[in-house]
């Protein structure tokens, strides 16, 4: 039988604290664990790393221990923010956000990937939270967004800010305020982290222009033989 505890119930948004950055990475590992593979969940401690410590889908790429876990797992704990189940052999673990930050399902999908992620797009959320929630379009997500950055005060504050547009880019970024302010000059870096280099740019258009080439050599290779054997570029005789 699962046991549940009656007190993650009672602790209102605006008293909780800014989350570590562990401490974020764990509570948005179960928040994807629970929708990605319910199957598996509630996670284990093992799981639960497991999780945090993925190569693919997570920036920053994180290396937690057990024991780093095990103490992020327990501050969740007592902010209501996890916990624990039974009944088996193992310990498991649920998260336990929505009731907490009293945010509706959509505006949950959308901070756990942005805790995972860390800054994206509306267009880049739509997409990355396909395995989690389907947004109809663009739109509905910015709305959530815009919801989750007008928050009120009574109700906690914002939980999210839309970010300077960055030099290059097309559209703003957010980013969650769930682990405090967002260090304006880090998301900038992680940004340009991001995007190509000098030489990879050239090496891309080099790439791009032999392509092209290659097409072209094609085509004329097509039309030849097209201009042989009496037919159109279409096909017919």
């Amino acid at each position: 039988m699962r046991r549940l505890s009656l007190y993650r119930f009672i602790i209102p948004a605006m008293s909780i604290r800014p989350l570590s950055p562990v401490e974020g990475r764990v509570l948005a590992t179960l928040m994807e664990k629970a929708r990605t593979v319910p199957d598996s969940y509630p996670l284990t401690l093992n799981m639960v790393v497991t999780g945090c410590n993925q190569k693919t889908a997570r920036d920053p790429i994180m290396q937690i221990d057990d024991e780093q876990a095990q103490l992020a797992l327990d501050a969740l704990k007592g902010l209501s923010l996890v916990f624990e189940t039974s009944g088996g052999r193992v310990t498991r673990f649920e998260h336990n956000f929505q009731r907490v930050f009293h945010v509706p399902e959509q505006s949950a999908v959308v901070l756990g990937l942005l805790m995972l992620r860390g800054p994206q797009t509306a267009g880049e959320l739509r997409i990355n939270t396909e395995r989690w929630y389907r947004f109809a379009d663009i739109s509905s997500v910015e709305g959530f967004l815009e919801e989750l950055q007008d928050r009120s005060e009574e109700k906690g504050g914002p939980l999210v800010v839309k970010l300077p547009r960055a030099p290059g880019a097309r559209e703003q970024r957010w980013a969650h305020l769930v682990c405090g302010p967002v260090d304006m000059a880090l998301a900038a870096t992680s940004y340009e982290a991001h995007m190509p280099g000098v030489g990879e740019l050239s090496h891309l258009q080099g790439r791009m222009d032999s392509l092209e080439h290659e097409v072209a050599q094609l085509r004329e290779t097509v039309e030849k033989l097209c201009t042989e054997l009496g037919l159109s570029q279409g096909g017919q005789p």
